[in-house]
């Protein structure tokens, strides 16, 4: 390399700041958590993105179309509503960017995701009580966003659950980065559902690439995306209390649906069997395959997208206290990880949708 170059301070395999690390995420066989399975199962680790999550590729794909066609600009103020990794992968864009961020919150977000906000600049905006209309705070918190707004004129909303950029980004990196690393020849894809980004990018890719990948939504008991039958969730970042303008059925080959203890079993076997410390959405994907392994073709190649890390749920998922609290004494579900989930706890019923 030229003395030049060096002066410069460019050389070969160094990126241009921390966003340019969003993506390119590695994939791992996973051959312990169900090593009984007669077909492979990958898993793509998102939790190594700069800012924990897979959410750091519409956030940064989302505020940079932004700043290049001039929506916004120095002097605008972003204003988002998110339960977590979408506020921090947000915040992690806007600190590099120079921009100032609100993140609407409520009671569900964490405190150590509201530090973490925090920490990269963020002002935080209190959400207490859910919609009186509807019962979700997701629609009050989209009230408080117009009302902040109004308040501000130089704003911008990047709107994770109808932005293009959001479903955008990953069908022109998270599929395309399976397809570059396995090849065409994957039969399934296992997306956890919120804004249904992920599901519906990777959706349009294998529609629009002609290829045979069955894509399965990953959903939240108790949630609205897929099912009518609303009820109380534990975990922010899988599930809607309303369809997102995403969302499109059309797309989506099957759906599953997954309680909060299924999570927690999920998360806690993945980091047990495959050292992998993964967030609450993971274990619901891990579930996805406990009730569809049946259904799986011997042979078949079925990649688990992983949404985030651990690490924020330690005073939950893994806290043997928190799980007392509230699903009762279930810790020998955690030491046998391949019975039936039906055979351990009537609650965790599979549901197919």
């Amino acid at each position: 390399m030229s003395q030049d170059l060096r002066k410069s301070g460019v050389l070969d395999g160094v990126r241009q700041g921390v966003l340019s690390a969003v993506g390119s995420t590695p994939i791992v066989r996973l051959e312990r958590v169900y090593p009984d399975l007669e077909f492979r199962l990958y898993g793509k680790l998102e939790a190594l993105n700069p800012g924990g999550s897979i959410k750091d590729r519409p956030a940064r794909a989302i505020l940079e179309e932004a700043l290049r066609t001039g929506e916004v600009n120095r002097e605008t103020v972003i204003i988002e509503s998110s339960s977590g990794n979408m506020g921090i992968g947000l915040a992690q864009a806007c600190c590099y960017h120079g921009l100032r961020l609100i993140c609407v919150v409520d009671p569900k977000s964490s405190r150590l995701n509201l530090q973490i906000l925090q920490a990269y600049g963020a002002e935080i905006d209190f959400v207490p009580e859910p919609d009186p209309a509807t019962g979700e705070f997701l629609q009050a918190r989209l009230n408080r966003v117009q009302e902040l707004r109004r308040i501000h004129p130089n704003s911008f909303w990047p709107n994770q659950y109808a932005n293009a950029n959001n479903s955008g980004s990953h069908y022109r990196t998270t599929m395309q980065e399976i397809v570059d690393t396995l090849g065409r020849e994957v039969d399934y894809v296992f997306c956890a559902t919120s804004t249904c980004g992920t599901v519906r990018g990777c959706g349009e890719f294998v529609r629009d690439h002609g290829l045979s990948t069955q894509v399965v939504a990953v959903d939240a008991k108790g949630s609205l995306i897929f099912s009518s039958e609303q009820g109380k969730r534990l975990f922010p970042g899988m599930g809607a209390g309303l369809r997102p303008p995403l969302c499109d059925i059309d797309l989506i080959h099957q759906c599953v649906l997954v309680s909060d203890l299924e999570c927690v079993v999920g998360c806690r076997r993945l980091v047990r069997r495959e050292g992998i410390l993964s967030g609450a959405s993971c274990g619901g994907v891990i579930a996805a395959v406990e009730q569809m392994r049946d259904k799986i073709p011997a042979g078949s190649t079925a990649v688990l997208v992983l949404p985030d890390r651990g690490e924020r749920y330690l005073d939950t998922v893994y806290s043997d206290e928190w799980v007392l609290e509230h699903f009762g004494d279930v810790f020998n579900m955690f030491e046998s990880p391949f019975t039936p989930f039906e055979e351990k706890a009537s609650s965790c019923a599979p549901a197919v949708c």
